[in-house]
């Protein structure tokens, strides 16, 4: 099994990346969260990815995992004042194949991307996901995230809860 994470690159189609998103937040969508994941277009998923480093994990030329490293977001920044602040980097647009979850894709995704993080000076990774997904909320934790705040994106059915890391 040949996993290789890197960038995504024009070469990449934007279709295959869009609609494993889609597949990624089904699941979600399904809970009742209404994450931007679960119905973006590819207009949608180039704008998440302007100006940030979209990172895709593929196996044997098929694309199973997504995430997108905001170093400084313009999409985010106005959302909360820890976005804001100029040591944290952001992840979001995070994804993974549905069949190849629970195998540590996400983890390995989630180091790579910790790893930029810091290559590039940030000294914290923020991200944020809705309060109800428990299971997602106990993977950042896992991982060292720590809860800084709550907040409510416009036009969703739920709220979001932002957690961070020390890098």
């Amino acid at each position: 099994m040949g996993l290789e994470i890197r960038r995504f690159n024009t070469a990449d189609s934007i279709v295959e990346l869009t609609l494993l998103i889609r597949r990624a937040y089904l699941r979600l969508a399904e809970m009742g969260f209404n994450y931007t994941g679960a119905y973006q277009d590819e207009a949608m998923t180039l704008e998440r990815m302007e100006g940030n480093e979209c990172y895709v994990l593929v196996e044997n030329e098929r694309l199973i995992g997504t995430i997108t490293l905001h170093r400084h977001s313009r999409y985010y920044a106005g959302s909360n004042v820890w976005f804001a602040r100029p040591e944290v980097a952001l992840c979001g647009q995070f994804a993974v194949e549905p069949e190849r979850q629970h195998q540590g894709i996400g983890s390995k995704l989630m180091d790579a991307v910790e790893k930029r993080a810091a290559e590039l000076g940030a000294a914290e990774l923020a991200l944020d996901t809705a309060e109800g997904a428990k299971h997602l909320v106990f993977f950042y934790t896992r991982r060292g995230y720590r809860f800084i705040d709550t907040m409510q994106h416009s036009g969703k059915t739920y709220r979001s809860v932002i957690l961070s890391k020390t890098l």
